[in-house]
């Protein structure tokens, strides 16, 4: 999959140390507390050195028109495989509602369809209704629900055409 992806209005690409505090910011809005920079900083080279060994990675989404850091979006294993890998996403707050997300996630899925991949899972806690409203624009459908130690989760999929092999 590119670690490079463009749409009109965002762009999505590496990881670079210069996103740690805007990773800690967006950490923040959680309200799980400060996440120090330094601590983004080591989640960040992480997540570099998934993209380097699996191909697959969360990407920084940028707004084109002002070059701004607004979240992320990308795939990852998670509760899923690397053969159906999960994808996931989390912008700024500021930036709901202007469909960035469906836009980021939209081009990540259009990428890592001509990578051969069939399916897709996402994750959801069932309070995120945003999210829920993203994923059933992109497609995916709920297949079960499941709890852990935060809560229930909603897993969904989506299959996608595979990609055709050229002769």
């Amino acid at each position: 999959m590119p670690s490079r992806l463009e749409t009109a209005r965002l762009t999505l690409r590496p990881w670079s140390d210069s996103d740690a505090e805007g990773h800690s910011a967006l950490f923040a809005e959680r309200g799980e507390g400060p996440l120090p920079v330094e601590r983004s900083r080591e989640i960040i080279a992480a997540q570099l050195a998934v993209a380097a060994s699996t191909g697959i990675a969360l990407l920084p989404v940028d707004r084109r028109d002002t070059g701004a850091f607004i979240g992320y979006c990308g795939l990852l294993v998670g509760r899923a495989s690397l053969d159906e890998p999960e994808i996931a996403y989390e912008l700024f707050r500021s930036t709901h509602g202007h469909g960035y997300a469906t836009e980021a996630a939209s081009a990540v899925l259009a990428a890592a369809s001509t990578t051969g991949r069939g399916r897709f899972w996402a994750t959801v806690r069932t309070w995120n209704a945003p999210s829920f409203r993203v994923l059933e624009k992109l497609g995916f459908e709920r297949d079960d629900v499941s709890a852990d130690d935060r809560g229930e989760l909603v897993r969904l999929t989506r299959a996608l055409p595979r990609a055709r092999q050229s002769a």
